[in-house]
């Protein structure tokens, strides 16, 4: 059989397991779940990278093969899942569908570019890099859950256009060279706690009403118009 199979890459293959599975359901309409998924996709990706450091007998291909199967799988769980959640709920008409493909193509040339880094930089030094050049896609699975916990406290309308622009500024971010130091534990619980409790508030709270689709298949000028 061809490829890696142990534990350093495990939690890669789970997170990208609970995103296909969240995708199902997002396009069930079960919304809360999804987000619930996309969460967990996002704490398992925290801590894959760690795991796989912890092998110290890896050979060359084994840790070229974990950039590449994690940046293949942050493909489908922090870029295509969200996109998907994000035009199911309502980011439709050309404006969202501009919106949605911006937000692909930078997480695609983030990862991309990432890859070839972090190649050039594990022939020259061990360990892990001590920042972020723009913001890793992962963030994904921090700022949608958030956003989420504010459709219970603001309208339809509010929320979708949230969206939007949440989209928007994100993807710029992957894509806008800037260093970003890498979080330490501390900050690493800190951020889990944070996703925790806005799941358990869109869980909770969420009454989570399917929008109708003739309602958002209109452009978004004209949703306003009406």
């Amino acid at each position: 059989m061809i490829g890696v199979y142990d534990y350093t890459v495990i939690l890669t293959y789970i997170s990208l397991f609970i995103s296909v599975i969240g995708m199902t359901q997002a396009m069930n309409g079960r919304f809360r779940t999804a987000v619930t998924c996309l969460a967990l996709s996002g704490l398992c990706d925290m801590f894959d990278g760690k795991i796989a450091r912890s092998k110290k007998n890896r050979t060359d291909d084994e840790k070229l093969y974990g950039v590449q199967i994690d940046s293949l799988c942050d493909v489908v769980c922090f870029g295509i899942f969200p996109a998907l959640i994000c035009f199911l709920i309502g980011v439709r008409g050309p404006v969202g569908n501009l919106v949605i493909g911006y937000y692909c193509i930078c997480s695609v040339i983030r990862l991309a570019f990432f890859n070839v880094l972090e190649t050039r930089r594990q022939q020259v030094e061990e360990g892990a890099n001590k920042y972020y050049h723009g913001l890793p896609i992962t963030s994904m699975a921090i700022v949608l859950p958030l956003i989420f916990m504010l459709q219970v406290f603001i309208s339809d309308c509010v929320f979708v256009i949230v969206l939007y622009f949440a989209l928007a500024i994100v993807g710029t971010l992957f894509i806008v060279d800037f260093k970003l130091k890498k979080p330490d534990n501390k900050t690493l619980v800190f951020l889990v706690l944070l996703v925790a409790v806005a799941v358990i508030i869109v869980v909770v709270f969420s009454k989570y009403k399917v929008p109708k689709p003739h309602f958002f298949e209109k452009p978004l000028w004209k949703f306003f118009k009406s």
